[in-house]
């Protein structure tokens, strides 16, 4: 069974939600990061999330809801991200955010892929296709500044793993709208 057109728009308003929370949560971070190597890391993912953001709020009003609709996601998945943005210090910041909010993500953007016609819903799958080029790109960004510096600030491990298992638990994270009961809604 393929998504609804409501569906959809609800999902990528969603993803977008997502977007934006990581781009003002670096954006955040990047003032009160002492570390040189872990405050660029986070400031040169501003922008992208960014262009994801915009990319995905331009697909939202084609997809028939507000342009940049931007939901709230369900409670379980707000607390998770509120969890990640009070993340402390340079390795607590960098292990939650590329270790276990980039993966969750990579897997939601995955979850959306499978559950729609790549036919029907073409614009979103190309926008989600480039999107998760760069959460990819950005992880082995990560590691590669964790090889380089070791010694960074912190202890991250204790919140990624706290992380990790908050974002697993919410496994539904998009509040869908009540259909209308048009027909031209109900067309997939």
């Amino acid at each position: 069974m393929t998504i609804t057109v409501r569906e959809r728009a609800d999902t990528i308003g969603t993803l977008r939600y997502a977007s934006v929370f990581a781009m003002e949560t670096l954006a955040r971070w990047v003032p009160t990061t002492p570390d040189l190597e872990a405050k660029i890391l986070l400031g040169r993912h501003i922008w992208e999330f960014a262009q994801h953001a915009d990319a995905l709020g331009r697909r939202t009003h084609e997809l028939r809801a507000a342009q940049h609709y931007t939901p709230a996601p369900l409670p379980a998945y707000s607390a998770a991200l509120e969890l990640l943005r009070g993340a402390d210090g340079a390795r607590e910041r960098v292990e939650a955010f590329y270790d276990a909010f980039l993966p969750d993500l990579e897997q939601r953007y995955r979850g959306y892929l499978t559950a729609t016609d790549p036919f029907l819903d073409e614009p979103s799958v190309r926008i989600i296709d480039r999107v998760l080029v760069d959460l990819s790109r950005m992880v082995a960004e990560s590691h590669e500044t964790r090889a380089e510096r070791r010694d960074m600030t912190g202890s991250g491990t204790a919140t990624a793993a706290r992380l990790r298992r908050e974002l697993a638990a919410a496994v539904q994270y998009v509040k869908h709208r009540e259909p209308t009961g048009s027909v031209a809604e109900s067309l997939a």
